[in-house]
């Protein structure tokens, strides 16, 4: 595809704060079109950020000639049917984690772009960001040795106030949780820094069991999504990898991950409660020695950052979109990543179901 791309942004929320104004911001892809089920909404929206064609139809949006892709940030139950539309509409697609509500879906997503020719991307952002690009290479160049043992924790407080409302967040059934928020983003970032993972044992848990309906006067709603996940994890190489999810820790650490090794040490980690991007710093040691924050090389470092840490990254996902719609292949994350970052989850829940651990196939055989 020569000259711009012109993007539809499904969704108003995240796809307000960093999905508008990112396609805006890139060089190569022009906003013609934002959709919300509600016309007067969406039409605020398209008037704020100055963009053509306000839809309150799915069907009008996929169907019309001045579309060439699609952006889709909304929750999660929603990214099954709203993917498969368009690209049954001939429409690339960025999707937002998770990629689905569970393993058959997100299987059925990967199998029908491939089908139709559909160059589909998924936004897990970390994989732009400079430090994590930097601990990527130095784990290549062998920096920690051999690894021995893995540990990731992510304790935030975004939702450790049960004053904090209640909505599909809050529901298992439509992919609310702390395992699709936060470890959508862990799986991935684990396969491809350290390869696939074998074996696991998880326990999932909620803490908080009800909150109040806004909508509803404030009445109590039950809460049967996860707002924590407790994980062991073997990988392929046979490192052990523990991981800590939450977001009900109040003064919770934030988002570290340590790699030890018989050669050294990385240690990277923020403990920016308030910007999942933001903050981010990178330690070495080696021989014993006590851990230095590492320099990020120049060629690593965004051209620009913004307000929201997270659109920086957001616009080198959309590079590698854009570069994969030129060539007519995708590039990674792709639907095949996002299919074994849900193939995770899905095991998490079931382990932590049957209290057992559990074996991972391998990406191929699932997608066979």
């Amino acid at each position: 595809m020569n000259g711009d791309i012109k993007v539809a942004v499904i969704g108003t929320g995240f796809g307000q704060k960093v999905h508008i104004p990112g396609f805006q911001i890139h060089h190569r892809t022009k906003v013609e079109g934002v959709y919300h089920r509600d016309a007067a909404k969406a039409q605020a929206v398209a008037s704020e950020f100055n963009i053509p064609q306000a839809y309150s139809s799915l069907e009008e949006l996929f169907n019309s000639p001045d579309i060439d892709a699609v952006s889709i940030a909304t929750p999660p139950f929603l990214h099954a049917e709203m993917a498969q539309q368009a690209i049954a509409a001939g429409k690339h697609v960025l999707l937002e984690k998770p990629m689905a509500l569970n393993l058959a879906e997100a299987k059925t997503l990967h199998h029908l772009a491939q089908d139709q020719g559909i160059v589909a991307a998924m936004d897990f952002e970390y994989r732009g960001v400079p430090t994590w690009m930097r601990l990527a290479e130095l784990l290549e160049e062998g920096y920690v040795g051999q690894k021995r043992l893995i540990k990731i924790d992510w304790l935030m407080s975004s939702r450790a106030n049960p004053e904090r409302g209640w909505n599909w967040y809050a529901q298992k059934d439509k992919g609310g949780g702390a395992l699709g928020a936060l470890g959508s983003h862990t799986f991935d970032y684990i396969a491809w820094l350290f390869g696939p993972v074998q074996r696991l044992f998880a326990q999932v848990t909620t803490a908080i069991s009800e909150r109040p309906d806004p909508n509803e006067g404030g009445i109590l709603k039950p809460v049967d999504a996860d707002d924590t996940a407790l994980l062991t994890l073997e990988l392929a190489d046979g490192t052990p990898c523990q991981v800590s999810i939450s977001s009900v820790t109040y003064a919770g650490r934030g988002h570290w991950l340590e790699v030890y090794g018989d050669a050294g040490t990385l240690i990277l980690g923020s403990h920016n409660q308030k910007d999942y991007v933001h903050g981010f710093k990178l330690l070495g040691s080696t021989g014993g020695k006590p851990p230095l924050e590492l320099d990020i090389p120049e060629r690593l470092v965004f051209p620009r950052s913004y307000p929201d840490g997270r659109l920086a990254p957001f616009l080198r996902t959309i590079d590698r979109w854009v570069q994969g719609i030129d060539s007519g292949v995708a590039i990674a994350p792709s639907f095949r990543e996002g299919v074994y970052s849900q193939l995770l989850m899905d095991l998490t829940h079931e382990s932590s179901q049957h209290q057992g651990w559990l074996d991972v196939p391998s990406l191929d055989d699932v997608l066979r």
